[in-house]
C-alpha cells in the first residue's frame, strides 16, 4: 500500500490550494482517507477526513475553509483549502485509516507529505 500526496507549494494568506493524494495497491473499501498536518516542533494534527460514504469531518480550526472529498474509484482523496492563513503552514500527510478516526494513531500507511506554506 502506497500513498503519495501532491499539491502543496507557496501561497500567499486568503489563498487557495487544493492537495490530491492517491493510494494505490488495494481498494480502500470501509475505510476513511484522512488528511493531517504538522508544522515544525509541533505533532501531527488532524485536519479532516473522508468516510468511504462520502460523508466527511473536521478539525475546528480548518471547518468553513477546508473540503475534503474522494473519488473512490481512482483510490484518492482531495483537500480544497481556502483562506489560507500562516497557521495552516505545515507538511499535509495523506492516510488510511478506521471511520471517523481523528487520532494518527487511527491510520496508517503514510503518504510522504506535502509542504503548504502560507505567507503573510
Amino acid at each position: 500500500v502506497q500513498l503519495q500526496a501532491f499539491g502543496g507549494g507557496l501561497v500567499q494568506a486568503g489563498g487557495s490550494l487544493r492537495l490530491s493524494c492517491v493510494a494505490s495497491g488495494r481498494t480502500f473499501s470501509n475505510y476513511a482517507m484522512g488528511w493531517f498536518r504538522q508544522a515544525p516542533g509541533k505533532e501531527r494534527d488532524f485536519v479532516a477526513a473522508v468516510n468511504w460514504s462520502g460523508s466527511t469531518y473536521y478539525a475546528d480550526s480548518v471547518k468553513g475553509r477546508f473540503t475534503a472529498s474522494r473519488d473512490n474509484a481512482k483510490n484518492t482523496v482531495y483537500l480544497q483549502m481556502n483562506s489560507l492563513n500562516s497557521e495552516d503552514t505545515a507538511v499535509y500527510y495523506c492516510a488510511i485509516g478506521i471511520p471517523y478516526g481523528r487520532r494518527p494513531a487511527d491510520f496508517g500507511s503514510w503518504g510522504q507529505g506535502t509542504l503548504v506554506t502560507v505567507s503573510s
